[in-house]
C-alpha cells in the first residue's frame, strides 16, 4: 500500500494501491459471499483492519462502536475468508469477496441484509426475505 499522493489519473486508472481514507482514518467496505454474490455486511476498515485481513486472510474490520479492531468471527467462529478484495475508482471503498463459515450476522441470519422495504397501504414496512 502506498501513502505517496497519486493523481486522479494515477489513482483511477494506475496500479498502485493507495486507499483514500476518510478524516476518521476508515474506508467502506462490503463483504460479498464469494460463491453466491450476495451481500453478506457493510463495515468499516482502517489502514491496520486493512493490513490484518491482506496478512491473515480472515476479513477483520475496525468495529467503530468498540473502537477496536474486529475480525468477523472472533467469538462466534463464523470468520469470513478472504477471497478477492475489489477496490472503487477513487480507492476509498472496497468490495470484499469472502467464504463464509457460517452465519455472517450477530442475529444468525446469513447475511446482515435480511429485510426489506415494503410499502402498502399502512406505509412503509421492513419485512424479512430469504437469504
Amino acid at each position: 500500500m502506498s501513502t505517496t499522493p497519486l493523481t486522479s489519473a494515477e489513482r483511477e486508472n494506475g496500479s498502485t494501491f493507495a486507499p483514500k481514507f476518510d478524516a476518521n482514518g476508515l474506508l467502506t467496505a462490503v463483504v460479498v459471499d464469494d460463491q453466491t454474490g450476495e451481500v453478506l455486511v457493510v463495515a468499516h476498515m482502517n489502514n491496520d483492519a486493512l493490513k490484518q485481513t491482506l496478512e491473515t486472510g480472515h476479513v477483520t474490520f475496525w468495529s467503530r462502536s468498540r473502537q477496536r479492531l474486529w475480525m468477523k468471527g472472533e467469538t462466534s467462529g463464523n470468520v469470513l475468508t478472504l477471497r478477492e478484495v475489489l477496490v472503487d475508482c477513487d480507492q476509498d471503498a472496497l468490495v470484499i469477496r469472502a467464504r463464509p463459515a457460517g452465519p455472517t450476522c450477530h442475529t444468525g441470519a446469513v447475511s446482515c441484509f435480511y429485510r426489506r422495504l415494503d410499502s402498502g397501504e399502512s406505509g412503509i414496512a421492513l419485512v424479512k426475505v430469504k437469504t
